[in-house]
């Protein structure tokens, strides 16, 4: 049986979808909302737009390690998604398919339909994926584990921008 590559889930916030689009989309602020990632920064410093790389810094226990991403959508108010394809130490030196996180933002009764996914574009035989995973997760794989980190980053993201919005929606 060949692993899940794909895990997403979903959250509805009491802002506009630009609003959402807006902070996810920031990538020096996702360290606010994310169990992992502590925030990146365009290798330009510019703002990101499709084509735009920025690095990474993550953090999982006690490792810490960096990211090259490329931003591969980047669509006001519905989609931002990037791909992760580098990664290192202090610097993202080793070139590796790693996997694409993409953000979906769709109106909804009561505000914006917020739905995160991580797809594993690792193209490792599944043996060799499950024991890397296991090894550095704590006993899970990739698609066991990113459904709590998902979970966790968009309750964060509805709480955070919920209290900062006030009443928003009713101004968009």
């Amino acid at each position: 049986m060949s692993r899940t590559r794909t895990v997403s889930d979903s959250v509805t916030i009491a802002v506009s979808p630009m609003t959402a689009w807006q902070a996810v989309s920031d990538i020096t602020q996702m360290g606010r909302w994310s169990p992992e990632n502590r925030g990146g920064r365009t290798t330009d410093g510019g703002p990101v737009a499709v084509g735009t790389s920025f690095v990474g810094t993550n953090e999982r226990g006690g490792a810490h390690w960096t990211t090259e991403c490329t931003v591969t959508a980047a669509d006001p108010g519905e989609r931002f998604a990037f791909r992760v394809h580098r990664i290192g130490g202090k610097k993202p030196l080793v070139p590796a398919r790693i996997a694409t996180w993409e953000y979906r933002f769709e109106e909804a009764e009561g505000g914006t339909l917020v739905t995160e996914t991580w797809t594993d574009d690792r193209r490792w035989p599944d043996a060799v994926a499950q024991v890397f995973d296991k090894a550095v997760t704590g006993g899970r794989t990739f698609a066991q584990y990113q459904p709590k980190n998902i979970r966790r980053t968009l309750d964060r993201l509805r709480t955070e921008l919920e209290s900062e919005s006030g009443s928003e929606l009713d101004r968009a």
